[in-house]
């Protein structure tokens, strides 16, 4: 449709051929534009004070109508806050992520951002923010939540809110790989005497079968087998922000697992046993999110008070046994699971074995992870090199 003068008629004096005013001439913005939004059907309009800007938006939309990257204007005003609830609502997250990204936009993207119309967001605004909370938190954390804004930017391009996301060309902060401390097994042995008398077998769970935190307080007698001596990994114990700890489904689908149960553990096992046999308590199951029940279960480790260990009761008991061990401050019982992995790759484990034991999605996360510690790979992948490439002067043709 063509760019329309308000201020005047289209037909003129039948007598002097001059232009005819409008009843708003004069009054309001003069040029008007008009397009049929392709998604509705409906006609759109425009008003503006200059004709070349009038122009300029009339070839801009049925540029971006005719490439099929028109966006509503209006649907544009909705500010970062707003939309962020709306993509929050449709994503499949696990409960664990679901809080963290709740999390994420309620204390550091929303205080900084939320006000913002998605439409006037720009790369220099997500750079301003990146800046910001890189002063407040950990690189780690400030990639993550970046990921979260980035997803829900390219949401809104996908809805048609945005024609394009802002999150280009932002540089995020680096993540420093220092050297992972890896205890030795005087370490370990000392971490666990210096544990009250009912955790002292959860190090040797953690360094000896790979398990993680939640992993290990999620297990239940039924889940130790010491005549085939293994542990079945079908479970971990979670508790989320205003509920009360439940079990819940791994990871990962290959987080299920069956893992070997090494003497020295099995040992520690036994004496747990005996010394605190598991005791009926009553705890949600959602290992199955579809079928929720709450029901009678023996967990190998409960508080004093017969209640699920949880990050908020076991923080202080570890970082108090840990201080007394005289290991780094820090130190968590995720670094026993790295011991494990390390102990398997040293002794020659490949990498699709590891991963395996330790419940990784994938190959590539082990290798990411652990790339460093297959030392012999990288020689032999010199040897390699050197065998095909080392070749004298002259030789070939």
């Amino acid at each position: 449709m063509p760019v329309d003068d308000m201020w005047y008629r289209r037909a003129r004096h039948p007598e002097t051929g001059e232009r005819l005013p409008a009843k708003r001439h004069g009054r309001g913005k003069r040029w008007r534009v008009r397009w049929v939004d392709p998604q509705s059907g409906e006609t759109k309009t425009a008003f503006f004070e200059k004709k070349a800007h009038a122009e300029r938006h009339d070839a801009n939309v049925h540029a971006d109508i005719s490439r099929g990257l028109y966006v509503d204007p209006r649907e544009g005003k909705i500010t970062v806050a707003e939309y962020a609830e709306r993509w929050r609502r449709d994503q499949l997250h696990r409960d664990s992520t679901t809080a963290m990204v709740e999390r994420a936009f309620k204390l550091h993207i929303n205080p900084i951002l939320g006000h913002r119309e998605l439409r006037e967001l720009r790369p220099s605004h997500i750079r301003m923010w990146v800046k910001d909370r890189s002063q407040a938190l950990a690189a780690s954390t400030v990639r993550l939540f970046y990921s979260y804004l980035s997803s829900m930017c390219r949401a809104a391009v996908l809805d048609k809110v945005i024609g394009s996301t802002p999150c280009v060309g932002v540089r995020l902060p680096s993540v420093e790989r220092g050297d992972r401390f890896i205890p030795t097994p005087v370490q370990i042995h000392e971490v666990a005497r210096e544990l009250f008398e009912r955790y002292r077998a959860v190090p040797y769970i953690a360094a000896g079968c790979g398990l993680r935190a939640s992993e290990v307080f999620g297990l239940e007698l039924e889940h130790v087998d010491f005549e085939r001596r293994e542990i079945t990994v079908v479970q971990q114990l979670k508790q989320l922000p205003g509920q009360r700890p439940q079990l819940a489904e791994l990871k990962t689908k290959t987080s299920k697992r069956t893992v070997e149960l090494p003497e020295v553990v099995a040992a520690a096992l036994r004496e747990h046993l005996e010394a605190f046999p598991p005791q009926a308590t009553e705890i949600d199951d959602c290992v199955d999110p579809k079928n929720p029940a709450r029901r009678p279960s023996r967990l190998l480790f409960t508080t004093t008070s017969g209640l699920p260990v949880t990050r908020s009761n076991w923080s202080p008991v570890w970082r108090s046994a840990v201080k007394r061990a005289g290991l780094p401050a820090g130190f968590g019982l995720h670094g026993l699971r790295h011991y494990f992995a390390t102990l398997l790759i040293h002794s020659g484990a490949s990498v699709k074995t590891v991963q395996l034991a330790l419940g990784h999605s994938t190959p590539t996360i082990t290798l990411n992870t652990y790339a460093h510690e297959w030392p012999e790979a990288v020689d032999r992948t010199r040897t390699l090199v050197d065998s095909a490439l080392n070749l004298s002067p002259g030789a070939g043709g």
